[in-house]
């Protein structure tokens, strides 16, 4: 009797370790996870590694350093150093150099031949074309790494600022709400002016 007890103790205690393996597991490392989301997503390799997921492992197992993204700037070096409790660096030059203005790839399309080695090279497939007839970028998703640029056989893709719109901008914060009512006296004593 005290074995078959102890056999199905066994059992009991065993479906609940399984079971709370399955539920509770850690899907991934989660310093990794966020080392990721901090990364801007151009995955253009500047960093030396494939894309920003590999770039974020690297950085987790310490075999890259947290200054090797141009594309984020200072901005993300900053947020990277947050999440590993580091210093921040400036950006290795060595990678490139980033930009304040983002840019996107335009396709001079009457030069273009349609050879589709821009379409290969894209991380984003944010071209669009067929072979032997022009390409064109869909600027909304180009992330203006330029790694269609170098393939280009005739130079017809030049890197142009992004279009700004409603989306982008940016209201000025008020500088002080207590100066409003200042400001309403001062319209209601040139209003009383005017009138006479």
């Amino acid at each position: 009797m005290s074995i078959l007890a102890i056999v199905a103790l066994s059992l009991f205690f065993g479906l609940l370790l399984g079971y709370a393996g399955i539920r509770f597991k850690v899907k991934g490392n989660p310093i990794v996870d966020k080392l990721d989301a901090a990364l801007p997503q151009t995955q253009c390799g500047q960093c030396t590694y494939a894309g920003c997921r590999p770039y974020a492992e690297a950085i987790a197992k310490g075999e890259a350093d947290i200054n090797q993204c141009p594309p984020g700037g200072e901005s993300t070096i900053q947020e990277l150093a947050d999440i590993m409790g580091v210093e921040p660096k400036p950006l290795n030059e060595e990678h490139g150099e980033h930009s304040d203005v983002p840019e996107v790839a335009f396709i001079i399309e009457d030069q273009c031949i349609g050879c589709t080695l821009c379409i290969q090279a894209c991380p984003v497939d944010a071209i669009i074309g067929a072979a032997k007839q022009m390409h064109t970028v869909i600027a909304d998703e180009c992330t203006g790494c330029e790694l269609c640029i170098p393939p280009c056989p005739v130079d017809c893709i030049i890197m142009i600022p992004r279009k700004r719109g409603i989306k982008d901008w940016k209201w000025p914060s008020p500088t002080s709400l207590d100066k409003i009512p200042v400001v309403v006296e001062s319209v209601k004593s040139q209003q009383k002016v005017a009138n006479g």
